[in-house]
């Protein structure tokens, strides 16, 4: 069965992590309802329209995972793999999302159930479109952008950031053209990824979901315009970005930055038709979560690729939710010296990336304290800290100005937090416990059967001369840690051996050597 919008909700539910909701909801609260849900919603009776809503869908790993066919850890290898061999979408004349096509006054954007999402949101939101565009030169773009109602057949459309529609915008306004576009809502998770990825100008981003699919994306001629859509998208709008220019007010939305946006001048669109499959879920996209869950497997193939290009030996990457998937980096890497500031020096190149934390592979980069620990007590900040000024800016970050009429410039810094290379390795061992790993607690607790099972196994008894002359005849044969002591003679009880190297020690046969095990002392003279 081919991928799919109706096989990823499929997916879900067989898993559970989908719910349908029969009670009334009013579009208003579906917002604060998937908020608090630790599973996509399916509102299957929308006050006022006939549509059901689904949300939340991408707002976990665990979905994202499901969606992408295999393990959250591997989705960036799997998106490589699919930028390495991109396979071209193909057009079909079978399009389910045309069951039903509507067009000059029958199309009416408000009777599709767009939700409102926050308190200070401009008006409904499409959050959850792919949109299509194709430039003479460059050929097709594919990207997801958010689209404010404004009457029955306007939108505004949300390309204040540079990127390649903007440029496909730009292009077509010199020429005084609007410039068509679809826009495909009810997509595949691999639609979805792919067309967030940032490509070079001339790349369709649609290439790579067929690579994710291992076969080519079916897309359908337009019905008005001559830009094709997602062929089995529950919903397609088919509309002109007007001429006019970045000039009519839009916003403000909740931003993957999780805050509030405020209003950006953008152009708005002209909607000339609506299709859609006869029984159509419409995708309401939740920001910020899904939109900053989505990001981070495009950024985390970018960091391995720029690592890999850069020499550099990395063995796990987390594009962290704190940093909204866009901004910040934690790299794990197998050092050589001048690696980690190779590292540092090839992500901080990576679009939007504003911070990089680069880490010994001893460390958890999915583990906030174990990254915060690393950096404390690894870094001096006038040797491992860099700070690049004047680089390409993410514009919605809130810590720049704003500057009238451009989009301001940022500040990146990269941290490096390996154990630096004139520092003995040995000053960072990190504490074990004996037996670490070898016990399971509930053994210990007390109850009956299996949980009071645990405790001390029966220790032979042995004088404490014949212990003391066994230890120092192991510290003959090689230096010992205390632990390997009690290893050694497991089956002796603690205390003996205790009192063992007490007496060894007492009589001045054994001393420590500088990493603190025990040898045997040499005679002197």
């Amino acid at each position: 069965m081919a991928a799919s919008f109706r096989s990823y909700l499929a997916e879900l539910n067989k898993n559970g992590e989908l719910i349908e909701i029969t009670k009334q909801t009013d579009p208003r609260d579906i917002a604060a309802l998937v908020a608090q849900s630790e599973k996509a919603l399916l509102f299957k009776n929308v006050v006022g329209y006939s549509m059901p809503v689904v949300a939340g869908l991408l707002q976990s790993r665990n979905r994202i995972a499901i969606g992408m066919g295999v393990p959250y850890e591997k989705i960036e290898a799997k998106l490589r793999g699919a930028m390495d061999h991109p396979i071209k979408p193909r057009r079909v004349k079978r399009a389910p999302v045309k069951d039903v096509v509507l067009t000059r006054n029958k199309v009416n954007l408000f009777d599709l159930p767009v939700p409102i999402f926050s308190l200070m949101d401009g008006g409904p939101m499409i959050t959850g479109g792919v949109v299509i565009a194709e430039d003479p030169e460059f050929g097709m773009n594919a990207g997801m952008y958010r689209m404010m109602l404004k009457e029955k057949n306007v939108t505004g459309i949300d390309i204040v950031t540079p990127n390649n529609l903007r440029r496909f915008t730009e292009r077509a306004m010199q020429k005084k053209k609007p410039l068509p576009i679809s826009i495909s809502i009810g997509a595949h998770p691999y639609e979805m990824v792919a067309s967030t990825f940032k490509a070079n100008l001339g790349v369709n981003e649609l290439t790579f979901a067929g690579g994710l699919r291992g076969q080519p994306l079916q897309l359908a001629d337009g019905e008005t315009i001559p830009v094709p859509c997602i062929a089995d998208a529950e919903i397609v709008l088919e509309g002109e970005i007007l001429p006019d220019g970045w000039v009519y007010p839009e916003g403000p939305f909740c931003e993957f930055n999780r805050l509030m946006g405020g209003i950006h001048m953008n152009p708005q669109v002209r909607i000339k038709a609506i299709m859609h499959r006869k029984d159509a879920i419409y995708y309401a996209l939740q920001m910020p979560w899904e939109n900053i869950w989505m990001s981070a497997p495009i950024y985390e193939a970018a960091a391995w690729r720029v690592l890999h290009e850069a020499g550099v030996q990395a063995t796990a990457i987390n594009v962290t939710p704190g940093g909204c998937c866009h901004w910040h980096i934690v790299a794990a890497i197998k050092k050589s010296a001048g690696d980690a500031k190779n590292a540092i020096l090839a992500l901080l190149a990576i679009a939007d990336i504003k911070h990089v934390i680069v880490t010994d592979d001893d460390i958890d980069v999915f583990d906030p304290t174990d990254v915060e620990w690393a950096v404390a007590t690894r870094v001096q900040a006038d040797r491992d800290v860099l700070i690049v000024s004047n680089a390409r800016s993410k514009p919605l970050d809130p810590s720049l100005p704003p500057v009238s009429g451009k989009i301001p410039t940022t500040a990146k810094m990269g941290i490096d937090a390996t154990i630096p290379e004139n520092v003995p390795a040995n000053r960072y061992n990190r504490i074990v416990y004996v037996n670490q790993g070898k016990l399971d607690l509930k053994n210990y607790l007390a109850g009956t059967g299996e949980a009071a099972k645990g405790g001390v196994e029966a220790k032979r008894s042995e004088s404490l001369d014949k212990v003391s002359e066994k230890i120092l005849a192991a510290l003959e044969q090689s230096h010992r840690f205390y632990a390997d002591l009690l290893e050694m003679f497991s089956r002796v009880d603690y205390r003996t051996i205790a009192a063992a190297v007490g007496q060894l020690h007492q009589e001045g046969k054994i001393t420590q050597d500088g990493e603190g095990k025990y040898q045997v002392r040499q005679s002197e003279g």
